[in-house]
């Protein structure tokens, strides 16, 4: 009688769970906001273009047309002064309020930041995509806004790019700065307190930014000058006052790109370490 032996197969090892793709869930997050901001879309930019649009219309259309002008640097006019100015404004608070209110609310009003962290990415990765996609929209706020300062001021408007570079390194280290910024602000405040941090912070910041006026025409206040160097969108003026109007005094080159590099790593580290805290508590 013979026997037949069956040789079963040896046990197959169970396959390891596919590791996540940090890159497509990074990409999932982006494609998200993608849409929420599509869908809000009309009122990012009334937001963004009302604040400028009145200041050019009134101070460099109407109030030289009425005989009420401002007198520029040398050769350059107000409203020349003002182009890099207002798009300075428009790339940095676009860049906080894209970040700051909506983190502030997720934070602590509907608590939709737990939707996010459960895709399957680090808390920091989770953190730093919202200063990611901020600089999409501040880099959207610089292409709203400056056609708008470039055409309606009734004076002649002198806009020369020196060097394409330094403008797209300039725009984008402002554009992290701004979204870094919101972070941490987002991360710090309550949503009850947003009006107040606003209404507090924002005009300072706005009217020592050097928008109006080139820091180097600072030192005759020399105490005020020094003391600006605190606010970073000083850095954001003036690097675009030297890449769009190189002809009006402004800030060394490597002055303001270092200032820049400095705010945007250390704005990101502080607001994701708060963020960290925040969701971890």
């Amino acid at each position: 009688m013979s026997t037949t032996e069956t040789l079963a197969a040896p046990p197959q090892a169970p396959a390891a769970p596919a590791r996540p793709s940090y890159a497509r869930a990074f990409w999932g997050l982006m494609l998200r906001d993608a849409r929420l901001l599509r869908r809000d879309l009309f009122s990012f930019v009334v937001r963004t273009i009302m604040n400028p649009l009145f200041f050019v219309f009134i101070f460099t259309d109407i109030m030289p047309k009425i005989g009420q002008n401002f007198s520029g640097v040398g050769a350059a006019n107000f409203a020349t002064i003002l182009v890099p100015g207002l798009v300075a404004i428009a790339i940095l608070f676009q860049g906080i309020m894209a970040v700051a209110m909506p983190l502030s609310i997720e934070l602590s009003g509907t608590h939709e930041i737990e939707d996010r962290l459960m895709a399957p990415l680090p808390i920091a990765w989770t953190a730093f995509e919202k200063i990611f996609f901020s600089v999409f929209q501040s880099i959207l706020a610089a292409l709203v806004v400056f056609p708008m300062v470039y055409f309606i001021p009734a004076t002649p408007v002198h806009v020369q790019v020196a060097s394409w570079w330094l403008l797209a390194v300039v725009i984008v280290l402002s554009s992290f700065t701004a979204g870094a910024l919101g972070l941490t602000i987002g991360t710090l405040v309550k949503p009850q307190q947003i009006g107040m941090i606003f209404a507090v912070v924002v005009t300072p910041i706005i009217f020592l930014g050097c928008v109006y006026y080139p820091w180097a025409l600072l030192g005759r206040v020399k105490w005020l000058q020094i003391a600006t160097l605190a606010n970073p969108l000083v850095y954001v003026s003036e690097g675009l006052r030297a890449a769009l109007t190189p002809a009006v005094p402004h800030m060394p080159a490597w002055a303001f790109l270092a200032a820049l590099v400095l705010s945007a790593a250390g704005f990101s580290w502080w607001g994701i370490a708060g963020f960290r805290r925040r969701v971890i508590n």
